[in-house]
């Protein structure tokens, strides 16, 4: 899009979300530990028709934080075109992660988390709120998710 196109609709916004998390690989992940201080990391994910599956090792900040606050922002674009998902997390051991999704994660990324010698887990999102605009004109409409719920 540029500058000088109609805002998208709702529906449009909606249908452009699902097609870039379909498309994209890297997302980037928000978290903040017990204390508050923040921590901003992009990582690989896949999306599965309901929620959106990261992997990262459980020790490093970024996974202490999804496991232990069980909340997340993630978000795609760059300042001009943004897609902002706040979601619940559940974490999954490699051994615990359902296999349609670790499958999906390795036939989007080409790596597979679970054969790594590094220890990995993934981390189940599930979106309850999805904001996108392109530009401050979109601005009016960004909301798109409330409360698990799509708005169009």
């Amino acid at each position: 899009m540029t500058i000088m196109d109609e805002p998208r609709g709702r529906e449009r916004r909606k249908r452009d979300v699902l097609d870039r998390l379909e498309r994209e690989t890297d997302i980037w992940v928000a978290t903040a530990d017990g204390d508050g201080v923040p921590c901003l990391v992009a990582l690989w994910f896949v999306r599965d028709g309901e929620a959106l599956w990261p992997a990262t090792r459980p020790g490093n900040p970024t996974g202490r934080n999804l496991g232990s606050g069980r909340r997340t922002r993630l978000a795609l674009g760059d300042t001009r075109d943004v897609v902002l998902i706040d979601g619940e997390v559940d974490v999954h051991t490699r051994e615990e992660v359902p296999a349609a999704a670790a499958e999906a994660f390795r036939v989007k990324t080409g790596w597979d988390p679970r054969g790594d010698s590094a220890r990995y887990a993934y981390y189940r999102v599930r979106p309850h709120a999805v904001q996108a605009w392109h530009e401050v004109r979109e601005l009016p409409q960004r909301h798109l998710m409330r409360n698990g719920t799509w708005l169009v």
